[in-house]
């Protein structure tokens, strides 16, 4: 057999193996299969040796990867092409040790790279020599790893779809035609290009008993756009809280979820909301769209007189601002478009926000989480031991909140903050019956900031309106009452001009294109911090308000009337007659 051995040998060595093997049988060829094998394992030793020695012989440790239990967290530490360029791998993550093997554990590649992950997992580490078969081995190993797939939360509407869902829907009461032809599958794109392309900021998904109503909430007011089969629902209700992150069994409780329109002039967040109904669920998702917010101070509306008195308010080194009216009121963008007024490079602004709608460059923005008792009041406690100049709280709901918001502007802290009552008078009561004492809102706030959102008149389509009897009186009222101490320069009623809009394309019919706000600027005159008590009332604070010039929200609608920007009927629509 040994004969036999040498003979197979000398034939490969000098004939080549592939013209030997083809000559021998298949007896003789199994024979040296089995050879060539034995060979290949000597000098795989031979080099493990080598690389043994060579680590010896440097002071490095050696370790030889063949059989050795490499865990996927350990490789996935460094990316395969990482790996493949610096000839090296992360062979052992576990807890708080970590090894890394290379072949040449000298290079400085290597150390760097051992020093970046200990540096990143805060963990113990080590590097180690190996040998080219062990780089080999565990290079496959990577090949095992079971492909991790990001799963996006998101509505993929392409620009090629919005550009021709936008030529169908010229207006949106093209909806319903668009929507008969779709498929379920496209209803959810169709719906979400439509919005974008109809300046929406709600979409209402609503299960009725009949039907599922479609409505966008277009210049603050609903719109019902399209009705599709009850038969649908399930389907769509399905997709909506499949891509929101929503659980699709629970029906029967309240759940909020956020996905994204992804596009190429930028993504949009949008945040959903589902409650349970008689017929169903109804959905609402409100679209985030960054330029919505981007409005600079000077382009909210302020009376110029009423803008510098604020002006002065927000420019001191402490105190409180807060502004306060309804859900969909203009709060959010108002105290944005002041942060950015006071963003400068010499000054830290943190935000607490439930949740973040928009991201604003160069603020510190942080997140409530009510699950893990981050709340605002134990959120703006951790916020003022950040050093801030500037602090945004979301909301003030509670005692808790108010005093913390409160001492933070009494000790060199300016606070921004919104508050849920009518108007900018019905803040202090409010606060009050809170249990704030009254000596310590004197102090400490600067500014009441009352709102509302007005529809503007659409330009494209503005002309000349008369007004009923009626209406011409309310103005006449509205006017007359406007304080002189207000610095208002008024026009006599023979110059004033009415306008409406007519419907173009432009407003899709309506009038009005774009929002415009009203507001009533309070601020803390020594009259007025004079006069608090625990028994002051609403109507109180008003009529003081007025004695120092506040114009009221109405009054200042009604103002923006005279300039031609609203109309009557939407004063009397979002502020109602009474003054």
């Amino acid at each position: 057999m040994p004969n036999d051995i040498q003979s197979i040998a000398d034939l490969l060595k000098y004939t080549g193996a592939n013209s030997a093997t083809a000559a021998l049988s298949s007896g003789e060829r199994t024979t040296v299969e089995k050879f060539e094998e034995k060979m290949h394992e000597v000098r795989l030793k031979e080099k493990e040796t080598q690389a043994q020695a060579l680590a010896t012989s440097t002071g490095v440790p050696y370790v030889n990867l063949k059989g050795f239990p490499i865990s996927p967290e350990a490789l996935r530490l460094i990316p395969k092409d990482r790996a493949q360029a610096l000839s090296a791998v992360c062979f052992l993550f576990m807890g708080s040790e970590l090894r890394v093997a290379a072949l040449d554990p000298d290079a400085q590649a290597a150390k760097d790279l051992l020093f970046e992950l200990q540096e990143r997992y805060k963990v113990n580490g080590g590097l180690y020599k190996i040998s080219e078969e062990s780089l080999r081995i565990a290079f496959k190993a990577y090949d095992l790893l079971p492909q991790i797939k990001e799963i996006v939360k998101g509505v993929q509407v392409t620009d090629d779809e919005l550009a021709r869902f936008q030529a169908q829907l010229t207006q949106y009461t093209d909806m319903q035609k668009v929507m008969d032809r779709a498929s379920v599958t496209d209803i959810m794109t169709i719906i979400m290009a439509a919005a974008l392309q109809f300046d929406t900021s709600d979409v209402h998904v609503e299960a009725e008993e009949k039907k599922i109503a479609v409505r966008f909430r277009i210049d603050g007011v609903l719109q019902e756009v399209a009705a599709l089969p009850h038969d649908f629902w399930k389907k769509i209700v399905a997709r909506i809280k499949l891509i929101s992150g929503l659980k699709l069994n629970v029906t029967n409780r309240p759940q909020d979820g956020r996905f994204t329109i992804f596009l190429k002039s930028g993504d949009t967040d949008v945040r959903v909301s589902a409650i349970p109904t008689t017929w169903g669920e109804s959905v609402v998702m409100r679209i985030l769209k960054p330029g919505s917010i981007e409005v600079e101070f000077g382009q909210l509306g302020f009376r110029p007189l009423a803008e510098q008195r604020l002006l002065r308010e927000i420019e001191k080194p402490h105190g409180m601002i807060v502004t306060t009216g309804p859900t969909g009121s203009g709060k959010t963008t108002t105290l944005y478009a002041v942060l950015r007024r006071l963003n400068t490079p010499g000054v830290k602004i943190i935000t607490l926000e439930d949740p973040i709608e928009y991201k604003l460059a160069g603020i510190n923005q942080s997140q409530i989480d009510h699950t893990r008792d981050y709340t605002f009041a134990t959120g703006l406690r951790s916020v003022l031991r950040q050093d801030p100049d500037i602090v945004m709280v979301g909301e003030i709901r509670d005692l808790e909140t108010a005093e913390v918001a409160i001492n933070a502007a009494l000790t060199g802290h300016l606070m921004l903050s919104t508050l849920h009552t009518n108007d900018a008078a019905g803040a202090l009561p409010r606060f009050i019956s809170m249990g704030v004492k009254p000596f310590l809102l004197s102090p400490s706030l600067n500014a009441i900031i009352g709102q509302r959102l007005v529809r503007r008149v659409c330009d494209a389509c503005k002309e000349a309106a008369a007004l009923t009897d009626r209406e011409r009186a309310f103005v006449k009222k509205v006017v007359s009452e406007i304080p002189p101490a207000s610095g208002e320069i008024l026009k006599p009623e023979a110059e004033w001009a009415f306008f409406k809009g007519k419907g173009c394309p432009v407003c899709n019919g309506s009038g009005y294109k774009g929002r415009v706000g009203m507001y009533e600027i309070l601020t803390m005159s020594e009259q007025i911090k004079g006069s608090l008590s625990e028994k002051m009332s609403e109507y109180d604070v008003r009529e003081l308000a007025k004695q120092q010039g506040m114009i009221t929200m109405q009054q200042d609608g009604i103002l923006k009337v005279l300039d031609g920007l609203t109309t009557v009927d939407e004063i009397l629509r979002v502020a109602g007659e009474e003054g």
